[in-house]
Formats: C-alpha cells, structure tokens, sequence
C-alpha cells in the first residue's frame, strides 16, 4: 500500500462515497444479519490471513505505509486499544481503496466476509460494554423554540423571536446546544421581549364591569386577592404555577419566594398587584431556566454523587424526559398530559412512552418536525433565499416557490402522520399539488390553488428526489449541477458526504454559449479528465446524471444544449440506469444505508448535539428495528425516543 496519507485521505472519503451509492452485491457491503457469515465469522481465521496476504508487506513494522501499523493488530484484542486503526482498515478494504490498484486485488465476496467480520468484532466490542449515552450542551431555546414555547405557555401566539438574530447550524440543525450561544444583543432582544410579553398577556388597570380579560390575563391571573393579607398567598399561587409550567419542572420553594418576593416588593412602592404579577413574570422570561433547557443530574435531584472514577450513566429525569419529547415532535414546551405522567413517574415506561409517541405525532403541534426537522433535513429551507435566473426560467416566481415548498412539506407529513414506510419518501406513487405546480410538472386535470393528493401515473415523479424543491435547491441558478445533486443524494439520502474538493479546482464556465455548445455530461468530463478531481467525481456524477432529466426548476426536459439528454449511468459497483426512475429503484433496492442515513439525521436533531462513536449501537439498535418492522415510521420514532442516548445521560469521567 504505496500511496500518500493525503491522498489516502481524499480516497477513503470517496471510497465510502461509493459504498454508499451502490447497489446489491457492491464491494463493501457486508453480509447483513441472516446472510451466510454474518453471526458466525471467524476473526482470526478470516481477518489475519487476509491482512498477511494483502497488506503486511507495505504495513510491516519497518516504515508502515500511511502510519498504520499492522504488526500491532495481532488478534482481536487489540480492539479494545486500537479501535480506531481496526476501523481504519475496515474503511479502506470496504471502499475498495486497499489494496492499491497495482496489487493483487481480493474477490468481493472475500473483502465482504473480511469487513464483516472486523464489523461484528467492533460491534461485540463497543455494544457489549458499559453505555456511555453522551452529554449535550445546556441548550438555549432557538427562534422557532421559543415562538413555539411562547405561545404555548400564554396561549397566545405573539412570536416574538421573528425579530431574534438568526440561529446558528451545527450537524445540519438550528437546535444543536454546541452553537447555540448568547451574543449581547441575542439577549437585549430577550429582555425587551419579556417586557413587550408581559405587558401584553397580562392586562394592568382597573376594569369596567364587564370588561373581558384576555385570555392570557385569565390564564395567569387566576386567583386575584381580595384584601392586603391575601396578597402573599394568592402571588405563590400564582406564581407556582406558572413558574413550574414556564420552567418545565416543578418550581424549587427558594425560586418561587424570590418571585413572591419580588411581588411585595413592587407593591410596597405603590404598584398594582397584576404589575407586580407582570414584573415577576417578566423575570421568570429572561431567567436561564426558561430561555435554557436544563438537564438535572441526579446530585441536583438529591441523589448522592460518585465519585470520578465511576463514570457511567444515568437516567435522565422524568420532566427532563418530558422535554425531549415534546421539544423533539413538537418544538415546544411539554402540554399538561405530559408534566402529569412525568409527576407520577409513569413517563419512562414503554408503554406510555409508544402511546405519547403515537398521540403527538397526531397532533397539530407535530407540524413542528415537518417544519423544523424535514425542511433541514432535506435543505429546502435554503428554498426561501435561491433566485433562479429570471432569464433562463422565466417562469419562475414566488407562487412556484411557495408551492414547490408546500409540496414537500404535505408530502413528509403523510409520510409520518399515516405510519407510512420512510422508503415511501424515496419513491411513492402520489404527491401533492396545486395547478400552479402540476402545470410546472406537466400534469393535468389539477384546477386551484389548494393542494391536494393526487396520484402519479408513472414513476418519473414520486418521492423526495425528484420534487421540485429539491431539484432546484442542487442547482445552480442559470443551469443543472450534476454535483450538488449527487452530493445532495450522498449526504442526506444515504450518509456518505463526499470530501471537500481540492483548492486547485477549475471550476465549470457558466456563460451562455459554453452552455448552448454542449451537455452538462460533456462539459463535466473536464473534471473527471483531472486525476486529483477523478475519483470524487467518479461517484458523484452518476447520480447527478441521473437526475439531467430535470432542469434548474425541477421541470421535465428532453434535451439541454440542443442534444437529448443521456441520464444514464454506472455506478461504481458496476449497477447501470437509465433516467431518474431506475435511479430511484437502485436507491431504493439498498434500504439499510438510507434507513441508517435518517436515522443518524433525526438522532442528531432529537437530542440536540453532533453523534458521536458511543452512538452507533444505538443506531444500530434501531435500524435492526426498522428491518424487522417494515421501516414503518413509528418505529423510527419509537427507537429514538427508547434509546439510551435518549433516555439516559452521561455523567463522571465519561464523554
């Protein structure tokens, strides 16, 4: 093995970019449960041999090859030390990019028995010792959080965080507690949006005889004094209430005298009692416990603390659970079902857990992972900001964008609300339209600007790959690009982001009669034409040729630069296609990597911070679940919420 780490580096990336996009019986895919050696590969007898015929001879003792070391993996042991090299080589076999080129190369079937059996160890190795679940960052509520939260804790839908400096992403989401920091003016908007909040839910004056209250006044003030004496009893009242639902626990005695408190005192220099109530209120808004989700350790519950050489893991608590639920489905604080089971100490047994699962995900709050999760999931958020060339796609203009938006959004939330397969949002025979975007697809019998389902009749359109909204955020704004749909596929369809491209890259001419004097597939092969672009390219342009159907806006076309447009491919398993439809079908025929793909997105996005290695039986966990169930939706769900890293939290020495 004679190459350069940096080249080395490049090509692994590409390599697992291959695997990713391959179909049955690629190199790298190893045998699957059930399969003929999947339970029952020897290590020794059929890892060591390989690694003594195919790569000591470069990775011996004497100047290893890319500083790997073989000599060090001696048996399955050294697992337990040297983890990261034994993944090391299994990328590398599984990829294709050891041995080099120049060597003699093993059979598939023999890299497959060779990666698998590395797998099952790792597997045995990790899954089989003590969890370590994982922290995640004190998280700050962010903008859709807050509205959402807001809105819920008064009844009244005053998003006020549409003002807030945006968010920022990490991993993909604009939830992840590791970004999510506090600039200075970040929380001047907070405390001037405590005051505007306050002011308006609870009405301040006296009222006339049948003066209605608003209902946000009446939700807070529901118990007013009737003489001085009572004034103490009636703010704890008051205040417990909404405290403990504003901060999502049950408020501390400490808290709650401060905020009774700070309401005499308001009264002691004159003020009413419902100013004194606002004032309290508007503290309790900018107070770290609301603006902040807080997790509780078990010290902080009472529990006695271990020492630093006991890490491990713990439960979290019920109302800390009760969060991540609501705040994962709904994007908001929990409702009173919720806080109820949490309070009983029913929340975290199974059978409830699966039936809360059931009954948010049918609730108008569950709006909210359409909103927040899919639309960054899948990037059509950045829908919002693209602008098309006006004079290329004429026919673009902001009922289409609304209504390639609208399309995508309708159709995930079938896809969750009916408990349909998620290999439904790879290729499905409907879709929703209005006639503005079944015009724009060349589909009639569509009248009006309500949506509505309608089933497709052939299988060039159907599923998420071949929406407009997609089609149009992987392009770029006068012409199709094959590479940022293929990227697009890799990253969010089956979990295999290419590498950066190198810094040295020429990139593609986009005037008008460079692109009316050939195809985008001829004037991409200059980049596949250089060695250092090559072998990224090789795996990415297949599936973005696949898809040259499509113009820059998503419409069907025949031809582009006034020859007929050749979307077929071969990928790098040797699978070949012909248009979007057998693409969709190979993709489709491969369910493990896509199921494995939105499982590690919505992980991610449900416990709010970047996965780590620790991770992956619990992911591994849940995509055997979705085998076994059909990839129902609800199992997916049902898996996130049950895993450990959901369910528990690390805690001592342990990261």
């Amino acid at each position: 093995m004679r190459r350069s780490a940096g080249f080395l580096g490049i090509a692994f990336a590409c390599a697992v970019m291959s695997a990713a996009g391959a179909g049955p019986g690629m190199a790298g895919e190893p045998p699957g449960d059930g399969q003929p050696g999947a339970g029952n590969a020897d290590f020794r007898g059929t890892v060591m041999p390989f690694l003594a015929r195919h790569c000591a001879s470069c990775h011996g003792p004497n100047k290893p090859q890319g500083g790997l070391n073989l000599e060090a993996l001696r048996d399955e042991g050294s697992l337990r030390l040297r983890r990261r090299s034994w993944q090391r080589v299994r990328e590398y076999i599984e990829g294709g990019i050891m041995p080099p080129e120049e060597s003699p190369q093993p059979d598939r079937a023999e890299a497959a028995r060779v990666t698998g059996a590395i797998k099952l160890a790792l597997e045995r190795e990790d899954c089989g010792k003590a969890s370590n679940p994982g922290r995640v960052t004190m998280r700050r509520l962010n903008r859709a959080e807050y509205n959402n939260t807001i809105r819920d804790l008064f009844g009244v839908d005053f998003r006020p965080a549409d003002d807030f400096p945006g968010d920022d992403v990490g991993y993909g989401f604009d939830n992840m507690g590791d970004v999510l920091g506090m600039p200075p003016l970040l929380m001047e908007r907070y405390m001037n949006a405590a005051e505007s909040i306050a002011s308006r839910a609870i009405q301040v004056g006296p009222f006339s005889p049948g003066q209605e209250r608003s209902e946000s006044h009446r939700r807070i003030l529901f118990r007013e004094p009737t003489s001085p004496t009572e004034t103490s009893d009636a703010a704890r009242a008051i205040l417990e209430r909404f405290a403990t639902r504003a901060y999502r626990r049950p408020v501390t005695r400490p808290e709650l005298d401060r905020l009774v408190t700070l309401v005499e005192m308001a009264i002691a220099e004159g003020e009413r009692f419902e100013e004194g109530i606002q004032l309290a209120v508007q503290v309790i808004l900018v107070s770290p416990n609301f603006l902040y989700r807080l997790e509780l350790d078990n010290v902080a519950r009472g529990v006695p603390p271990r020492g630093p050489d006991q890490p491990g893991a713990e439960p979290i608590g019920e109302y800390e659970l009760a969060s991540r639920l609501s705040y994962f489905l709904w994007s908001t604080m929990p409702d009173e079902r919720l806080f109820r089971l949490a309070g009983e100490g029913k929340l975290r047994a199974p059978a409830v857990l699966g039936d809360e699962v059931r009954r948010m995900v049918l609730d108008p709050r569950a709006r909210a992972l359409v909103d927040n999760f899919a639309m960054q999931w899948l990037q059509i958020r950045n829908l919002r900001t693209v602008s098309p060339d006006r004079e290329r796609y004429p026919s673009f203009d902001e009922p289409l964008r609304q209504a390639m938006f609208r399309e995508t959004e309708l159709f995930f939330a079938e896809i969750l609300r009916e408990d349909r397969s998620i290999l439904d949002l790879l290729d499905a025979d409907f879709t929703y339209l209005n006639e503005r975007l079944a015009k724009h697809y060349g589909i009639t019998g569509v009248t009006g600007d309500e949506f509505r389902r309608v089933r497709l009749m052939n299988s060039v359109r159907g599923g998420l790959l071949t929406q407009a909204s997609v089609l149009t955020v992987t392009s770029n704004p006068n012409r199709t690009s094959p590479v940022k749909r293929g990227r697009w596929v890799l990253e969010q369809l089956l979990g295999a982001p290419p590498p950066p491209p190198p810094p040295d890259v020429t990139p593609l001419k986009d005037d008008r009669a460079v692109e009316t004097a050939a195809t985008m597939r001829k004037r991409m092969e200059q980049h596949r034409a250089q060695a250092s672009c090559a072998v990224c390219h090789n795996r990415l342009d297949p599936l973005g040729f696949g898809l040259e159907n499509f113009d820059g806006l998503g419409a069907w076309r025949e031809k582009d630069g006034g020859q007929p447009v050749d979307a077929s491919g071969t990928l790098p398993s040797g699978q070949s296609f012909r248009g979007p439809a057998e693409l969709k079908a190979i993709i489709k025929a491969r369910p493990r990597e896509f199921a494995r793909c939105l499982t590690e997105k919505m992980l991610t996005y449900a416990l709010g911070r970047g996965l780590e290695e620790s991770d992956r039986c619990a992911v591994d966990r849940i995509v055997k679940d979705l085998e076994a169930g059909n990839y129902r939706f609800s199992v997916l769900l049902r898996g996130i919420v049950s895993s450990e890293p959901f369910l528990k939290r690390s805690y001592g020495s342990v990261r």
